[in-house]
């Protein structure tokens, strides 16, 4: 086994991104941006991929980022998100609901009120209705589906009958 200086001398493997990272050369996978995400794109997942965004972004104020392996959506919580694959965009939608249709691969919980409705996107053609109505039924949605903690925290507390409420820092 060698030690941390034979480490350090041949470079490694990042655990998160399986990245080669040379001795001594700066390596920060946890931060990227949204054209290293879609650089590799075929040229059909390409036009997906701005036929989607220019979608999203027509819906009104809103933050675009990138976090990890995916392109978030966001007014103040994420309302969807984009997985780019070598093959499709993964599309996760939060709703207030589950949807049921065909373009809907699966469903997961992702908190008591929103639902992930997972989508793959192969062609441009395919971010039309009614895709693009759920993501603007989500973006209209997020704010309420978000909610706050201290809202929750003082409905609770009102069903428990205190009547009052602690000031927070």
């Amino acid at each position: 086994m060698g030690s941390k200086a034979d480490y350090s001398m041949r470079g490694h493997e990042c655990y998160h991104c399986k990245q080669w990272v040379e001795p001594g050369q700066p390596h920060d996978c946890w931060t990227t941006t949204e054209g290293a995400l879609t650089r590799d794109l075929s040229e059909d997942l390409r036009d997906a991929w701005d036929r989607l965004r220019e979608t999203a972004v027509s819906f009104g104020d809103q933050r675009v980022y990138a976090s990890h392996s995916s392109i978030m959506f966001s007014r103040k919580s994420c309302y969807f998100f984009v997985r780019p694959k070598k093959n499709y965009l993964e599309v996760v939608i939060f709703l207030g609901r589950a949807v049921k249709a065909p373009q809907v691969r699966q469903v997961v919980e992702s908190s008591k009120r929103k639902k992930a409705n997972i989508v793959r996107i192969t062609h441009r053609d395919e971010v039309e209705a009614p895709i693009t109505d759920w993501l603007q039924e989500a973006y209209e949605m997020s704010e309420t589906l978000s909610g706050s903690r201290r809202s929750s925290r003082s409905a609770a507390r009102g069903k428990r009958g205190t009547g009052r409420s602690s000031p927070r820092s």
